[in-house]
């Protein structure tokens, strides 16, 4: 009798030592096919990115050697801007990737999610605002640039919350015409705080709303579109690793307002 009685716990044991084996497997398997899908993305779309502002290099940089005598200084400081602008594109382009790359990765590793998630801002109006007025420097339209935003400390790193307010101001800016108003509201709502960024620009169907992702262009045939999929799925992903989300709002030919919610800071 007494070994029957002892049997029982060491079986209990064996079970939850297996079950546990299992849940690391499934854990590790998910991983894994997290990192082959993201090595796929990159693989497949980033000599695409990088070859348009490339090729404006190349062939800008190959005219200055072979015809550089027979231009005018207008024409050399052209072509030098069209160069300067084509690099801070493939810039800010590798620097997308590798952010991409950083937070999927972050996101597999429950310790460095942890510590992620134990970054605050308590200033984030400041942060928010200094992003958008970068962005529409970079754009050249400040006069479009409409700021509401009010400071309520939020539970996610200032670079983080910078780099999801400059994706989404960009954004904005790319796809609305010169003129119109980009408008960046910033407010609490319940237990969150709410990045608004609106414009009027040729906004988007339901169906392509509901299919964004990483690296995904919407009517490339149509109008380029410069990393808009990325640049989206980096600031949706962002707002998810935090314990927030993003949405997005749009009307074809009426403009589109998106949303990323992030939880305000309890401290």
């Amino acid at each position: 009798m007494t070994t029957s009685r002892n049997l029982l716990p060491i079986e209990g044991l064996y079970a939850a030592v297996e079950a546990r084996l299992k849940k690391v497997e499934m854990v590790r398997q998910q991983a894994e096919r997290k990192l082959a899908d993201l090595r796929d993305n990159i693989s497949l779309m980033l000599p695409h990115e990088l070859r348009t502002p490339l090729n404006g290099i190349l062939a800008y940089g190959e005219i200055l050697v072979s015809d550089a005598g027979t231009l005018t200084p207008g024409e050399l400081v052209e072509m030098g801007q069209v160069i300067l602008e084509s690099a801070k594109r493939l810039q800010r382009l590798i620097e997308n990737f590798l952010i991409y790359a950083q937070i999927e990765l972050v996101a597999t590793d429950q310790e460095a999610l942890r510590q992620l998630r134990e970054k605050k801002t308590v200033n984030p109006g400041e942060v928010v605002g200094e992003a958008a007025l970068h962005v529409a420097d970079r754009n050249r339209r400040r006069q479009d640039l409409e700021l509401e935003l009010t400071d309520a400390p939020v539970q996610i790193s200032d670079m983080y919350l910078g780099k999801i307010a400059e994706e989404l101001v960009d954004n904005a800016f790319k796809f609305s015409p010169l003129g119109t108003p980009v408008r960046v509201r910033l407010y609490p709502e319940d237990s969150w705080l709410v990045l608004a960024v609106m414009d009027r620009g040729r906004g988007m169907t339901p169906d392509q709303v509901a299919r964004i992702g990483a690296y995904m262009q919407f009517q490339r045939k149509v109008q380029e579109q410069q990393g808009l999929g990325l640049g989206l799925a980096i600031s949706k992903r962002l707002a998810e690793l935090h314990g927030g989300g993003l949405r997005i709002s749009s009307e074809p030919n009426q403009g589109t307002t998106v949303y990323a919610k992030l939880p305000l800071s309890n401290s």
